[in-house]
């Protein structure tokens, strides 16, 4: 409704420039004696071109924000299966301040699952810095016991054909972190083989995978540092603390 409105506030503001153009050029001849012609031929081509791309402007943003939330809750539902929550994940939401960096990210929003009204696992995005190419965005889902749910690549830059096979669509390989936790898996084991780790490398690409390895380590830490806070009922952020607090 609002998106109409506005539409229709551009189509009167265009239409009365428009007549006021015309009586402009109702002379064509003798406005072109005029030194200021070209001036207000270049403005008005200038003045229609911006209004043009606010209308299209107007058009369009409902619908990029709609392709938003549905890419939002497909990623979701892929690190968080079905059977863990009954709620709508992308509105059960907490912003936490990484105070440690633990997520490569000022705030951290974490979405909640929730079954029947049990916290039974989180999820939150994360950068994983260090990568070939620039910083990698991640998403990472977490169960209530610690262990993974699942992990998607949000955005990467990294070379085709090479540090791309840490998408689902290139290869199985981001699968491997499924079910593990820092329980089962030390410390000193999140790190890909070539530096003593669980961890497949790439062939020719060792740069993309460590940096994956070492961010989801690091997502886990941040889990494992709120988790009694993120599964409790109550959430409660103190800023005084600076620490979420659960009741």
């Amino acid at each position: 409704m609002i998106n109409r409105l506005v539409l229709n506030d551009w189509k009167l503001l265009l239409r009365g420039w428009w007549k006021h153009l015309q009586k402009q050029f109702e002379d064509i001849e003798a406005l072109r004696q005029r030194l200021d012609y070209q001036t207000y031929g270049l403005a008005a081509c200038t003045l229609v071109a911006s209004l043009l791309l606010g209308i299209g402007d107007v058009a369009t943003r409902g619908a990029i924000s709609q392709r938003q939330a549905d890419d939002l809750k497909l990623m979701l539902d892929q690190v968080l299966p079905a059977a863990l929550h009954d709620n709508d994940l992308t509105t059960a939401t907490v912003l936490i301040p990484d105070t440690l960096n633990l997520t490569g990210q000022a705030q951290t929003e974490v979405y909640r699952a929730t079954l029947k009204g049990e916290v039974t696992a989180v999820a939150f995005r994360l950068v994983a810095n260090g990568g070939y190419a620039g910083p990698i965005s991640l998403m990472l889902g977490i169960d209530r016991d610690g262990r993974i749910s699942g992990v998607r690549v949000l955005a990467h830059a990294e070379t085709p054909g090479l540090g791309d096979k840490i998408e689902t669509g290139k290869s199985n390989w981001i699968h491997a972190f499924s079910g593990r936790s820092l329980e089962d898996t030390p410390v000193s084991a999140w790190r890909v083989k070539k530096d003593g780790g669980d961890f497949d490398q790439f062939a020719g690409a060792t740069i993309t995978p460590r940096a994956v390895v070492r961010g989801v380590a690091s997502g886990l830490a941040f889990f494992g540092r709120y988790q009694d806070s993120l599964l409790s009922r109550g959430f409660h952020y103190d800023s005084t603390r600076h620490e979420p607090t659960g009741r």
